[in-house]
């Protein structure tokens, strides 16, 4: 059943949809209590008592944990501040993965700003991508990116992510001041409470420590020691099957383009000059067995006949091919325990669902800003009032972070079919909605790209889509079956958001202001 706060919460919204233009001055406020690193294993040093002295210490001011897309970009960017970084990453063979390869235009802007936009490039065949085209029912609309501001080379941009990974890589460890090393943290090093380093087995199996007083844990979505950082909850509401398309073209060039398949969306983008990549969501944990022949024989008889006729007889090739992967995606939003000495950042912090592609450009603006809030600071070793000032972290990225996490839960559970009457109004609506064009086409995709991260934004355009649903009900006159169908459409829409901003936080995401946190100031030594 519907909460009687979501009734509320609907009833609000729809008034709401009559300001559609307003926008509000964001405040902040909450304070975390700091609390000791749970689980956490001693140095091992005989008594556990940190030894201050140490060479490993004395060169290495900030350890990164993980070299993947946040890992990279964080290890390039604290390096040219002038930060001795030593990175260990699990695996430096070049990625093989199936999704972080659609970049969103905001995603680009951050890459720029952090001097990492040659990655992405034509050195890895990128492709640059303006927009999306959007398929229901053998109609299409097409939606384009609000670029008309920005320089020519600003558009979204596409590519094989371990491509992609490598390149940064190679960046990276142009700086002196980086070492990039094989290893598998397995142990944060903590004592009294205070992050001091890591301990990790190296390529040859041996077992290491190196200290820093910052350690940064980038390791991914199977994150290993997020749970000594944060309180996690991990959903897992799909997963994702891929193949590649190969020598054929998109109907709309250089756009991705996403299907309101049954049960769930289909995506095509291009990663190379040459390849196209299709994602198929499969709700649930579960897929068809590659091994057996139970999903090729999916593809065929459920996806293929929904696949654009253009794409077809590539989308039948690839399938006979049968190089056909899949993967769990996963959602999960931040809850960070600020720990002094240690901060998560990436998928081991804050995950959402891939369908939009923001995954890299959170990562990407949550770099920038911490960047931003450590230039100040010369000395990182005093970690209780280091931990104090990056709590301001944690509501300075809601903006950005809270727009994208939002906007990809929402945009899943709407796109996906359903039989609920309700459900499938919303979609109808959802599609109506952005095929009328103007800022009906223009605000949504701005929140999308990662352009405009404004909550108050992306809440009423939802809820003006759920009203134009209503709307649509109406017409061309109201009956008592219609009404009712309404109300449930307005009940739908809120069951749908509401859930996943109380996740973000309310107060952070709307009022940041009004968090004390927002205005913690640097340290002073």
């Amino acid at each position: 059943m519907v909460s009687y706060e979501y009734i509320l919460g609907g009833f609000l919204a729809s008034l709401l949809g009559s300001v559609f233009f307003m926008i509000i001055s964001t405040t902040l406020g909450g304070n975390k209590k700091v609390r000791p690193l749970s689980g956490a294993k001693s140095n091992g040093f005989g008594n556990g008592a940190f030894q201050p002295e140490m060479e490993e210490e004395k060169s290495t001011d900030v350890v990164i944990v993980g070299a993947g897309v946040a890992g990279a970009a964080l290890a390039y960017t604290l390096a040219k501040e002038g930060r001795r970084v030593h990175v260990i990453e699990r695996d430096l063979t070049e990625p093989d993965r199936i999704v972080g390869e659609l970049l969103q235009p905001g995603g680009y802007l951050k890459l720029i700003e952090l001097g990492l936009e040659e990655c992405a490039n034509e050195s890895i065949d990128a492709q640059k991508v303006f927009g999306y085209a959007l398929y229901k029912d053998g109609k299409d609309t097409k939606l384009t990116y609000p670029l008309e501001k920005y320089s020519s080379d600003v558009a979204g941009r596409s590519f094989h992510n371990g491509r992609f990974i490598q390149r940064m890589r190679e960046k990276a460890v142009t700086l002196s001041n980086v070492k990039l090393e094989q290893g598998s943290v397995t142990t944060l090093i903590e004592e009294k409470g205070i992050v001091k380093g890591v301990i990790y087995k190296n390529k040859a199996g041996e077992e290491m420590r190196t200290y820093a007083p910052l350690t940064i844990v980038c390791d991914g979505c199977f994150s290993n020691l997020r749970k000594s950082l944060s309180t996690p909850k991990v959903e897992s509401p799909s997963c994702f099957v891929g193949l590649i398309l190969e020598d054929c073209d998109l109907p709309h060039a250089n756009h991705g383009h996403v299907i309101l398949g049954d049960p769930s969306p289909i995506l095509f983008y291009p990663i190379s000059s040459t390849e196209i990549r299709c994602l198929v969501d499969v709700p649930g944990t579960k897929v068809p067995s590659v091994a057996s022949g139970e999903m090729a024989s999916y593809l065929k008889t459920v996806v293929a006949p929904q696949v654009p006729p253009q794409l077809y007889n590539a989308f039948m090739v690839a399938v006979e091919k049968g190089n056909i992967r899949s993967m769990q995606n996963k959602s999960m939003a931040a809850n960070p325990v600020p720990t002094p000495g240690a901060i998560l950042l990436g998928d081991s912090f804050n995950m959402r669902h891939p369908l939009t592609g923001g995954g890299m450009t959170v990562a990407l603006s949550d770099i920038v800003l911490l960047r931003d809030l450590l230039r100040p600071l010369r000395d990182l070793n005093d970690a209780p009032a280091l931990c104090n000032y990056l709590e301001s972290f944690y509501t300075l990225r809601k903006p950005v972070s809270s727009t994208i996490n939002t906007l990809a839960g929402a945009l899943y559970k709407v796109f996906c079919a359903s039989r609920d009457p309700a459900r499938q109004e919303m979609r109808e609506a959802c599609f109506g909605y952005l095929s009328l064009g103007g800022i009906c086409s223009y605000g949504p995709v701005s929140l999308l790209s990662g352009l405009n991260p404004r909550p108050l934004h992306l809440f009423l355009h939802f809820f003006a889509v759920a009203i134009y649903g209503v709307g649509r009900l109406m017409f061309p006159f109201p009956s008592p079956k219609r009404m009712w169908l309404g109300a449930r459409l307005i009940l739908s829409a809120s069951g749908i958001i509401f859930p996943i901003i109380k996740g973000e936080g309310v107060r952070q995401m709307f009022f940041p202001a009004t968090v004390p946190a927002y205005y913690r100031s640097a340290p002073v030594y």
